[in-house]
């Protein structure tokens, strides 16, 4: 197989801060309920502690993006969210306009702690929202209500921040579609830059996994998505992601790098990182230690696993993330990011042409509306 040169892409920062309040019942993250006092001290320094011993992996770039995210980072006290962003500041060169989204529960909004997260430098909030329903809230272990949820979106929209973003799942146990578009409504009138609208799915390993809900057919869950689809857009809302909505100039940098293929580097308990290593002409991904009592420790390495990506796993890779988007895939963007040729991309995309799931032209591939509803068929494909 011949290769293209790889060329470095953009590079973000991930955060991971593990602890919640409680741990809810269809969650699959790296989690951690609460259990007396947060180490925050020791956490922020063993946080810049992992940074240190990845910035070898920077090559020069700037940080386009930061998402602090969990668990819960809203559980932090303001000190320590300045303190982490201080010795991030002092390690990585930010970009002038670098966005720094940091993960929030309507149940933890105070709002001179949140004030003061702005002044640390926060830009973004991402608000989990899931639902304005009080059932539904306590099917989905949720602590807030859902007054506290509309304090929240009131509060993020009067603070100097770049954007905000409100999660909203659909989908839910025994949810009709008129309860669905009367949680979306409320959310839109809220007015969020930025709408998270995705779908409850039944994970391994959660509590819902062992204690299944009853959740909506089939015919309802596309009832759903079409008729939510037409209230976002009609709201001025354009589709970017299959599960994101925003207004214009409100995309989700960090989530648009990420869905790129871009780099980014992964610091906390069980965060990933994807790095392109440009003189080695390699891609590696890394985890690290999972557990926050494992991370804490200081005889522990931070680096759980480290591998290469393999060259014949990159195509599938890539498209994977780079077709949630609802737009042109380019293709010198394939050559660059993976260093393969796009005509060895063309020839396995070859049969989800011939079924109509995908155009190409010379400059890129876009999934057909048949496409993105059947995006596992088309990534099937790849694997044949």
């Amino acid at each position: 197989m011949s290769t293209s040169k790889l060329q470095l892409p953009p590079l973000s920062l991930y955060v991971h801060i593990p602890w919640c309040i409680q741990k809810c019942p269809y969650c699959d993250f790296n989690s951690h309920k609460l259990s007396g006092e947060i180490p925050e001290r020791e956490y922020v320094a063993r946080l810049l502690d992992d940074l240190r011993a990845d910035l070898n992996w920077v090559q020069g770039r700037r940080i386009t993006s930061i998402f602090i995210g969990g668990g819960t980072p809203s559980v932090f006290s303001a000190a320590a969210m300045q303190s982490l962003m201080d010795g991030i500041r002092q390690l990585l060169a930010l970009t002038d306009d670098c966005e720094v989204t940091m993960e929030a529960n309507p149940g933890t909004f105070e709002t001179e702690k949140f004030a003061d997260f702005v002044k640390a430098g926060i830009t973004r909030l991402s608000i989990g929202v899931q639902s304005l329903q009080s059932e539904q809230l306590s099917r989905l272990g949720r602590i807030h209500d859902p007054e506290q949820a509309r304090e929240a979106a009131a509060h993020a929209s009067q603070l100097p921040l770049k954007s905000f973003n409100l999660d909203l799942m659909h989908g839910l146990p025994n949810q009709s579609l008129d309860a669905a578009m009367d949680d979306l409504k409320q959310v839109i009138a809220l007015n969020p830059p930025h709408i998270s609208w995705y779908q409850l799915t039944i994970e391994p390993n959660t509590l819902f996994a062992s204690s299944p809900p009853e959740l909506p057919d089939e015919e309802t869950l596309w009832d759903i998505y079409q008729k939510g689809h037409e209230l976002l857009e009609a709201a001025g809302y354009r589709q970017y992601e299959v599960s994101a909505y925003s207004k214009p100039g409100h995309q989700s940098r960090h989530n648009r790098n990420y869905w790129q293929f871009g780099d980014y580097l992964g610091i906390g308990c069980g965060a990933h990182s994807k790095i392109t290593l440009e003189q080695e002409q390699r891609i590696i991904r890394c985890e690290k230690i999972k557990h926050p009592k494992g991370y804490l420790d200081l005889t522990k390495p931070l680096r759980y696993k480290l591998n290469e990506v393999a060259k014949d796993d990159l195509t599938f890779e890539f498209f994977m993330n780079q077709f949630r988007l609802m737009e042109p895939v380019s293709k010198q963007r394939f050559e660059d990011t993976t260093g393969l040729p796009s005509s060895h991309a063309s020839k396995q995309l070859g049969k989800t042409i011939e079924l109509k799931l995908l155009t190409e032209n010379e400059a890129a591939w876009e999934l057909t509306p048949k496409g993105h509803r059947f995006l596992n068929s088309v990534l099937d494909t790849l694997l044949d």
